[in-house]
């Protein structure tokens, strides 16, 4: 059962970036109910396939194609193959994306910033640029970048992750500008604390203090993050673009 039915997405073709789990599957299984044929992309091709796996078995039409986002020719490859198999692309999901574990700035090894630049701010960009290029040819489209509360207000100890969804932001308000007279609206999700196997990968004194956090008492689920993206991706938010949609549980006003 999907949390909000918007009535404008069936028959769309979407692609979704880190689509093997957390946030990424949830989409996935959301749009897909929703009549929406999807292309899904991730590094972990046993779960990417996984999923699609699930998304058959339930009637829906999916594929899967492993894809590094830091990586342009990847990116490329990614894109032509989707619109291969869609026939076209209506919408696209840029959801992958990873966090450094907590820290103090001078003890950030220099690596771990680049991966995560790499892969959070450039990677979005590559797709968003080979994604609009085929979406300003048809002349329509509709883009949702996943961003987080820490691009709009801080993820405490964590300052690659901090300032990579910063930069996704920013670049999202930056494209929806340049697209806005060109049928393509382009927007940010910003979930707070959300239960995913990534959040688990963190130490426990850390979970515990980002739960106690939330205003609303309990961290969020990939689903209702995934609910989010579905009506800003429908014809219901067909008058927001360069938006960034909180999804934090107040966590932003706390």
């Amino acid at each position: 059962m999907t949390l909000a039915t918007f009535g404008t997405l069936a028959g769309q073709g979407v692609v979704i970036t880190g689509a093997a789990a957390g946030i990424g599957r949830a989409t996935a299984l959301y749009l897909a109910g929703e009549g929406v044929r999807v292309v899904l992309s991730d590094i972990d091709a046993d779960g990417g396939k996984g999923v699609v796996e699930e998304i058959r078995a339930d009637g829906g039409t999916a594929e899967f194609v492993a894809c590094d986002i830091s990586s342009e020719s990847e990116v490329e490859e990614l894109i032509e193959r989707s619109v291969s198999f869609l026939g076209g692309l209506d919408f696209a999901v840029n959801n992958a994306g990873f966090a450094d574990h907590p820290g103090f700035l001078h003890e950030l090894p220099v690596d771990t910033w680049d991966r995560v630049l790499s892969v959070d701010l450039r990677g979005t960009f590559l797709c968003m640029r080979a994604e609009l290029r085929v979406m300003h040819a048809a002349g329509h489209g509709a883009i949702v970048n996943m961003a987080s509360n820490a691009g709009v207000k801080n993820a405490p100890s964590m300052a690659a992750y901090t300032s990579a969804k910063h930069g996704v932001i920013g670049l999202t308000k930056n494209a929806a500008l340049q697209y806005a007279r060109q049928g393509i609206r382009i927007n940010a999700v910003c979930p707070g604390t959300i239960r995913t196997p990534g959040i688990a990968s963190f130490p426990e004194e850390n979970q515990k203090v980002w739960a106690d956090m939330m205003p609303m008492g309990r961290m969020g689920t990939p689903e209702e993050v995934a609910a989010c993206v579905g009506f800003l991706l429908s014809d219901a938010a067909g008058f927001m673009t360069g938006t960034e949609l909180l999804v934090d549980g107040g966590l932003m006003y706390d």
